[in-house]
C-alpha cells in the first residue's frame, strides 16, 4: 500500500502530499509541534489519515515527556492535545482521535498507572489506530463495491483515497475493492480548485494502481452527466452531521446536486469516527477558512490582481437529500438518516469490538 504514514522509533513519517505527483518524498516529524505543522500545512491530509496522525502526535509527545509526576504529565498531555485540535477545525476525526487518546490516558493515570506504562500504552492505543483504519477502509470497501456499476464511470472529487486515509481508502476503497471484485470501471476525477487533490493525488494513487483515471476541470462534469458519461458518484467526508448532511471538499455540494439532476447515485464513503453525532445539522459544521495564497497563486506564481477579495472555504455542505447512501465500516446507511445513523451508532457502543472490522 502506499504509505501515508509510518510511526518509527524516531517520530512519524509522512509522504509529503503538497509534492505530488511530481516528487514522492517524506517528512519526519520528531515532535508533537512538528505533527501539528504536518496536519496544518496539508502535508497528510484527509480526515482519517488527519485523526490517526493526530493520535501518534500525542503519543509522541507523551513519549518524550521529561515529567516525573502525573500531575506534571497532565498538563503537558492538555497542552499537547490542545495544540493539535487547533490545526484544522472542520475534520471531526481530529477531535475523535485526540479525545481517544485522552479517554486512554485518563484512565491509565486514574490507575495509578507508572508513567513508563502510560508512555508505552499511548503508543500501541496509536498505533492499533492505525490498524483499525486500514480494516475500517477495506470493509467499507466490501460493503459498497456492489453500488458501483459493473461497467461504467464513475466521477469522484477531492482524494478519498490511501493518500487521505493510513491506507486502501473511503471513496477510492469502494472502486478499488470494486475493480479486485471485477467491475470495469474508469474513474473521472474532478481536478479540485484549488489545491488540486484530485489532480494531483487522486490520479497519480489510481494510476499507480492501473485503474483508469481522467482528470476533470471542475467546471465540467455537468456537461458530462448530461452526455450520460458518468454512471455514478462517490466522495470521501469531513464531517457528517446527525441528520446525514455531510461536510466534504469545497465544490462537493455542486456535483451532489448535478447528479440529482441527472438521475445519477451519489454515494459518501466514510468510517463511523466521521459522523459527528453531537452535531444536528450541516449549517452547524464548522468550515475552515484557508489562505488567500491558495487561490491567487499557482507554482508560486500570482494568478489574480492585486486588490480583489478572495473566498477560500476548505469545505462546503452537501444536504442529506442529495446523498443516496453512506458508506460505512459497518454497513450501507440510507435516508432517513436520522433513524438509520442513530441506530448504527447505537449499535457501535453496544458492540465496540465490531467498531472497526
Amino acid at each position: 500500500m502506499i504509505p501515508t504514514l509510518e510511526w518509527l522509533p524516531t517520530g512519524v513519517n509522512f509522504l509529503d502530499q503538497t509534492k505530488l505527483p511530481l516528487e514522492e518524498t517524506y517528512v519526519l516529524a520528531t515532535d508533537y509541534r512538528q505533527v501539528a505543522t504536518v496536519i496544518r500545512d496539508m502535508i497528510v491530509r484527509g480526515a482519517p489519515a488527519i485523526g490517526v496522525s493526530a493520535a501518534m502526535g500525542v503519543a509522541l509527545g507523551v513519549s518524550q515527556s521529561s515529567a516525573k509526576d502525573l500531575a506534571t504529565l497532565n498538563a503537558e498531555v492538555a497542552t499537547i492535545s490542545d495544540t493539535l485540535a487547533a490545526t484544522r477545525p472542520t475534520a471531526v476525526n481530529l477531535f475523535w482521535a485526540i479525545e481517544r487518546m485522552r479517554q486512554r490516558y485518563n484512565a491509565l493515570a486514574a490507575a495509578n498507572t507508572s508513567i513508563p506504562e502510560i508512555k508505552a500504552a499511548l503508543i500501541a492505543e496509536a498505533r492499533q489506530m492505525y490498524d483499525e483504519d486500514i480494516a475500517a477502509c477495506k470493509a467499507m470497501g466490501a460493503h459498497g463495491a456492489e453500488l458501483l456499476p459493473q461497467t461504467g464511470t464513475v466521477l469522484t472529487h477531492c482524494n478519498a483515497g490511501a493518500l487521505a486515509t493510513c491506507g486502501y481508502g473511503t471513496a477510492l476503497g469502494v472502486i478499488r475493492a470494486a475493480v479486485e471484485r471485477g467491475h470495469t470501471i474508469d474513474v473521472f476525477a474532478d481536478e479540485t480548485r484549488p489545491y488540486l487533490q484530485g489532480a494531483r493525488l487522486t490520479a497519480w494513487e489510481l494510476l499507480h494502481d492501473n485503474i483508469p483515471t481522467t482528470v476533470l476541470c471542475d467546471n465540467m462534469a455537468g456537461s458530462l452527466m448530461r452526455q450520460g458519461k458518468i454512471q455514478a458518484v462517490i466522495v470521501g467526508a469531513d464531517r457528517i452531521a446527525a441528520n446525514g448532511d455531510t461536510a466534504n471538499k469545497i465544490g462537493t455540494y455542486s456535483v451532489a446536486v448535478l447528479a440529482k439532476e441527472h438521475g445519477i447515485p451519489f454515494y459518501v464513503a466514510a468510517p463511523l469516527s466521521t459522523i459527528d453525532p453531537a452535531t444536528a445539522h450541516g449549517d452547524l459544521i464548522p468550515i475552515e477558512q484557508r489562505a488567500a495564497t491558495e487561490v491567487t497563486h499557482s507554482n508560486g506564481r500570482q494568478m489574480t490582481p492585486n486588490g480583489a477579495a478572495i473566498q477560500n472555504p476548505a469545505f462546503d455542505v452537501t444536504p442529506a437529500k442529495y446523498i443516496t447512501a453512506i458508506i460505512t465500516e459497518r454497513g450501507v446507511l440510507r435516508a432517513p438518516y436520522e433513524q438509520s445513523i442513530a441506530a448504527m451508532m447505537k449499535q457501535a457502543a453496544s458492540e465496540p469490538e465490531l467498531a472497526a472490522i
